[in-house]
């Protein structure tokens, strides 16, 4: 389960430069150094399962993936744990309101693990396309570590954190004197119903539910019984339960999205530190928002959309890949469909390259070229590393990419072999690239008339800014045979 993948050692690795991450807990880069020499232990927050996630979801794998492939290329051991969160997470930070499986169980006539499993699928075929390697990463669900979740409220209730209450058990945020370190959050400013909905029984309006009862009269999908009664963990508990079991008490990076951090994150320090006291996580790293048209995408908003969407529309799910890394993993991002036009047309050039790298030596066999291992340019992966080790500088290391492909000075084998190593952290899939076909652009006056016509009117549509006229005009063109690539300087055509 936590294999690590082969990976190709450079020249490099006993000379790379020393990772530093911005670690949210002390709010400054820090340089990485893990609890134990050559190991990483890291906890992804996952998806709750309740309906599919969306490419705002998706950046935070993303993030995590080209963190734990920066990891592997500096030769660490790492453990990696993504959570699946299919009971406990409520609609609200107030621990009030329907648990989010529940509620979509209930409007779709399904069961509550029928709708876990269809979207976990779901989010596992996504993690796939995006060139998430599911092979090295646990992925547990939260239903699988019910008893472990009751012993540890247990734990934080013979040590006197928790408290009882009328719908069940909760962790008193007064009695972990460091509550809210995480982000500097000012306690004693949050105002009953500004960050979370009133409870009267809460002794503090920060306190959270640690196991919850199930209504009176009301038969919840999914409830187990425990010493406080037939309920359901809450929402926080789960990830630090499973970190426990699968990673140990103490683990070096936890992730996440920036949302996590006022709440969900202080929680789970809280009730781990007070279970254990000791420190239980070492690096925070938590990664900004995908925005669309100046908002944050959000299923709540209505303006969500999928990968699955973007495949449909004839995009490389690598090109979505590729987008996300074109941004610093703490800065946020504005999706627009001329940006993803921009990153597939990118990541399509980056693959002919590939392409023209390898077919560059016509003069020698295949059994020959198959032999021949150039080493990649060392002034290059220097630049390289050194984006990435400068709290995974994405947007630096792919502007050195594409400044080696430019250089005429580098040989073909020699750049081959660099994009190659580059990406062991990038993951866009450029081993995958197939030496078949050259693909060649066809002159427009050399198109039939009729598909001349459909390429004017597509060029129409996309100055007007109508892109679903521009994708339907695109599909005729597959029909017909033919190939659609933007760029800045227009369409160009092949042959499919």
């Amino acid at each position: 389960m936590f294999a690590r993948p082969s990976t190709t050692k450079t020249t490099q690795q006993n000379t790379l430069p020393p990772l530093r991450f911005h670690n949210t807990l002390s709010g400054t880069l820090e340089t990485f150094t893990p609890i134990s020499s050559g190991c990483v232990k890291m906890y992804n927050c996952g998806p709750t399962v309740y309906d599919r996630v969306h490419i705002g979801n998706l950046r935070a794998y993303v993030f995590a993936n080209t963190l734990r492939r920066a990891l592997d290329t500096w030769g660490y051991d790492v453990k990696q744990v993504i959570n699946i969160t299919d009971v406990g997470h409520l609609v609200s930070d107030a621990d009030d309101g329907e648990d989010k499986m529940e509620k979509s169980a209930k409007k779709r006539g399904l069961s509550a693990q029928e709708i876990a499993q269809e979207i976990t699928d779901l989010f596992f075929t996504d993690l796939d396309l995006l060139g998430i390697d599911r092979d090295t990463i646990q992925l547990p669900k939260a239903t699988e570590f019910i008893a472990e979740q009751i012993a540890l409220v247990q734990t934080l209730e013979e040590k006197g954190y928790a408290y009882i209450i009328a719908d069940g058990v909760y962790f008193d945020t007064a009695k972990f004197a460091s509550y809210g370190k995480l982000g500097n959050i000012n306690v004693a400013e949050q105002k009953e119903g500004a960050r979370v909905e009133e409870n009267v029984e809460k002794k503090n309006p920060s306190d959270f539910a640690l196991w919850k009862l199930s209504p009176n009269g009301e038969q919840r999908q999914q409830e187990w019984a425990s010493p406080w009664g037939v309920g359901f963990p809450g929402w926080h508990i789960e990830c630090t339960a499973m970190i426990f079991k699968l990673l140990g008490k103490q683990i070096d990076i936890h992730t996440g999205g920036i949302d996590h951090i006022p709440v969900h994150h202080n929680n789970e320090i809280a009730q781990a530190e007070a279970a254990t006291g000791r420190q239980y996580v070492r690096y925070w790293m938590h990664g900004a928002f995908i925005n669309i048209e100046g908002k944050r995408i959000a299923k709540s908003l209505g303006n969500t959309i999928y990968l699955q969407s973007i495949v449909d529309k004839g995009y490389s799910p690598r090109a979505l890949r590729y987008w996300f890394l074109t941004g610093h993993y703490r800065s946020p991002m504005n999706f627009t469909w001329d940006a993803l036009d921009g990153a597939n047309t990118a990541l399509k050039n980056l693959s002919r390259h590939m392409l023209d790298t390898t077919n560059s030596n016509t003069t020698t066999s295949d059994a020959q070229h198959s032999t021949q291992k150039a080493e990649p340019d060392a002034a290059f992966l220097a630049d390289f590393y050194a984006a990435i080790a400068d709290d995974l500088d994405t947007p630096k290391a792919i502007a050195r990419v594409w400044e080696l492909v430019k250089d005429a000075s580098v040989s073909p084998e020699v750049k081959r072999a660099s994009l190659l190593a580059a990406d062991q952290v990038l993951g866009l899939g450029l081993a995958d690239t197939q030496p078949v076909v050259k693909i060649e652009f066809m002159p427009i006056d050399t198109l039939p008339e009729e598909v001349r016509a459909i390429v004017a009117e597509r060029q129409a549509a996309r100055t007007d800014k109508n892109f679903a006229r521009s994708d339907e005009l695109r599909t005729q063109l597959a029909s017909q045979g033919y190939e659609v690539t933007d760029s800045a300087d227009g369409q160009h055509i092949s042959k499919k």
